[in-house]
Order: structure tokens, then C-alpha cells, then sequence
């Protein structure tokens, strides 16, 4: 699943990374996965603080609740490219939104696809607790309430 994450990002790389000057191409594949890892620990925060139905609520209405949760990867995200790869803040800002932002939108729209099982909502938020518990039942019920 993270695999696949990866290059649902990657494929959404091409102005916000490949094509953008600020970021040298040396550098492309590890911002890829900067943004992938981001994606990642701020799901993963949510779930560990708690939050498991905001995130469940996040993919089941994402025009109500995604705001918070996505800026919370944007900035993320953007913070690892200012002190990683030393971009400007604005510039970082700028780039991480034009990239993850159309990430979570197809990263919603995937979980919601039937035949898509690896972006299930249950199994993607089983992977992230790091396969502990299989989540898809709760996760059912939480959908279903």
C-alpha cells in the first residue's frame, strides 16, 4: 500500500517537483518520497492522538473535513522542504500544495472505489497502525453511524 502511495505521488509530481526550478532534479525522487512520508505520519498522527472517526469522516465527506487535515500535511510537508532541501518558505508552501492537495483528492477517490482494495479506506488505515488490527469492520461501522 505505502508502495502504492508512493507513486500515486509520483505521478502527481510533475510541476509541483519535476518541473519546478526550485528543486533540483538530484533531489526529485527523495521530495517524492518526502511527500509520500508526510501523507503518511500525518494519517498516522490522527489515528494515535485518537482521531480515528475525523479521519474515517475525512474520506467519507472530504469537501466538509478536509481542510485541517490536509494543511496539516501541506505544512508538513512544506517544512521538510524548506529545512531539508533549503527552499524558500513561500516557494515550499506553494509547491506543497500544488502536489498534495490533488494527491488526498485522488487518494479519497481511490478509497472509495470498490475495486480499488489497497486504498480501501479499512485497509489503508489497518497498514498505518502497522497491521495490529484489521480496521475495515470499525471502519464499517463508523461509515454506517
Amino acid at each position: 500500500m505505502f508502495e502504492k502511495l508512493y507513486l500515486l505521488v509520483k505521478n502527481n509530481a510533475g510541476t509541483a517537483v519535476i518541473d519546478n526550478p526550485a528543486i533540483p532534479v538530484k533531489y526529485h525522487e527523495a521530495v517524492i518520497n518526502e511527500a509520500s512520508s508526510s501523507i503518511i505520519e500525518v494519517l498516522k498522527g490522527q489515528m494515535e492522538t485518537g482521531r480515528l472517526s475525523e479521519l474515517v469522516r475525512f474520506f467519507q465527506f472530504s469537501g466538509i473535513y478536509n481542510n485541517s487535515l490536509t494543511s496539516s500535511i501541506v505544512n508538513k510537508f512544506a517544512n521538510k522542504l524548506n529545512n531539508f532541501y533549503g527552499i524558500e518558505p513561500a516557494a515550499a508552501l506553494a509547491t506543497s500544495n500544488s502536489l498534495i492537495r490533488p494527491v488526498m483528492t485522488e487518494l479519497i477517490k481511490q478509497s472509495k472505489n470498490e475495486q480499488n482494495k489497497d486504498f480501501g479506506l479499512g485497509n489503508l488505515l489497518s497498514k498505518l497502525n502497522g497491521n495490529h488490527s484489521d480496521l475495515n469492520g470499525l471502519v464499517n461501522q463508523m461509515m454506517i453511524a
